[in-house]
């Protein structure tokens, strides 16, 4: 046991004293508070008046000289669709308006004309190449406003007035007995942050042991402890940065949520009413089991190459089998309470990427997660005892990339 805790304790202080670990961290807890602040980037680009607290709205002006509308037009104001509409009856020259847009009076002018019986809308903007035709949403203001003039002209009752324009109440009901909660746009993008958490922790054991049999590093290690011991403390090591990496980043996110965003703004986007401390520990098991998964068979193929630059070429067997995993839990999670995407949520490939949200959606129970980590822990035993009886004898290897048929004579060794 000191022996594991001494290689997993230098195997975290020569990750973390890497410049390429500080820098490349740096760089991503900056986007991450960048991504944050882009709403307010873009009122600074906007010119939003929220500092003062006045909600923007895009000034337009309607120029309605043959009174079609017959004064009705500011009825658009009280639509609350973040338009602040001035209504003009007399001609306004188009250089007027020209100038009015230059002089960020009005953001867009609207000149209502009719010919034989057919109202026509010209819309005036600073540029085509920023707004190429009409909103729809103030296209279907200014309609619903015609049609409401139109209507009250023809002496309707308030009954009939109402038949001619109801109240449709939109309800969604699924087939599927199992109910699926959550915004599933925010789970796929979740999972997709989860994978890579994975995938690049696990990727570091793999490159820090070949880094070290290059440096002669790993004769010092075998000659001080067992194989079996520098697998598992490195694989420990590089899985405790991952884990601090993680709360780094969402440490961050949660600090830049409080400081720069309007509070509820991602409501829309995250149900956090769905996340649990239960869900929280369910997220935290899988991340654990199926970085040790993966960690494992990038021990075993980062002990049979001797050159750093050949690392990548005997990665790919493994990072295929991560992509396809990847890619069966992130696209199941289209149809969540299909058979395909409960595959997804058992196969130790793709577990780890699907299981936790599978929970988030209230559609696992806690028996299928208690199968799904079983399903995990085995296989990262049997892996692990492959890994380690191959590692224990490719480690020293110094020549030639090992190939797939001398591993296997590797691990059939009874002397091992």
């Amino acid at each position: 046991m000191r022996d594991l805790f001494i290689v997993a304790k230098f195997t975290i202080k020569d990750m973390v004293k890497r410049k390429s670990f500080i820098i490349s961290n740096l760089i991503i807890l900056g986007i991450i508070v960048l991504l944050f602040n882009v709403p307010n980037l873009l009122n600074l680009i906007n010119g939003d008046n929220t500092t003062t607290g006045e909600e923007y709205s895009t000034n337009i002006l309607i120029v309605d000289t043959e009174n079609i509308f017959e004064g009705t037009l500011e009825q658009i104001n009280n639509m609350e669709l973040g338009y602040n509409v001035q209504v003009s009856n007399t001609e306004v020259p188009f250089e007027e308006i020209k100038q009015k847009i230059e002089n960020s009076e009005i953001d867009d002018a609207v000149v209502v004309t009719e010919n034989n019986g057919q109202i026509n809308l010209e819309y005036i903007v600073e540029s085509l190449a920023m707004i190429t035709e009409m909103p729809e949403q103030l296209v279907n203001a200014i309609t619903t406003v015609y049609s409401n003039l139109q209507i009250s002209k023809l002496g309707l009752t308030a009954e009939q007035i109402q038949r001619l324009t109801p109240n449709f109440n939109f309800e969604m009901k699924q087939t599927s007995e199992e109910e699926v909660q959550g915004n599933q746009f925010a789970m796929m993008l979740m999972s997709l942050v989860l994978f890579y958490a994975i995938y690049f922790c696990a990727y570091q054991v793999s490159s820090s042991i070949t880094t070290e049999k290059t440096s002669k590093i790993i004769e010092t290690l075998v000659t001080s402890t067992t194989p079996r011991i520098i697998v598992l403390g490195k694989t420990i090591g590089i899985g405790i940065v991952g884990l601090i990496q993680i709360a780094a980043i969402i440490a961050t996110a949660l600090i830049s949520n409080a400081l720069f965003l309007e509070e509820g703004m991602l409501d829309g986007i995250v149900d956090f009413s769905n996340i649990t401390p239960y869900l929280g520990v369910v997220t935290l098991l899988y991340f654990i089991l199926g970085y040790a998964v993966y960690a494992l068979l990038y021990a075993l193929t980062g002990s049979t190459v001797s050159k750093p630059e050949d690392v990548q070429s005997a990665n790919g067997p493994i990072a295929i089998v991560a992509v396809i995993g990847f890619y069966l839990a992130y696209f199941t999670m289209m149809n969540p309470t299909s058979d395909l995407n409960q595959l997804a949520a058992m196969l130790p490939i793709s577990s780890p990427f699907c299981m936790p949200f599978r929970v988030m959606m209230g559609i696992a129970s806690i028996q299928d997660v208690l199968i799904s980590l079983g399903i995990l822990v085995v296989t990262i035993i049997v892996i692990a005892h492959i890994s380690i009886k191959i590692y224990s004898q490719a480690i020293l290897n110094t020549g030639s990339r090992t190939s797939l048929k001398e591993m296997l004579n590797m691990y059939k060794n009874k002397n091992v």
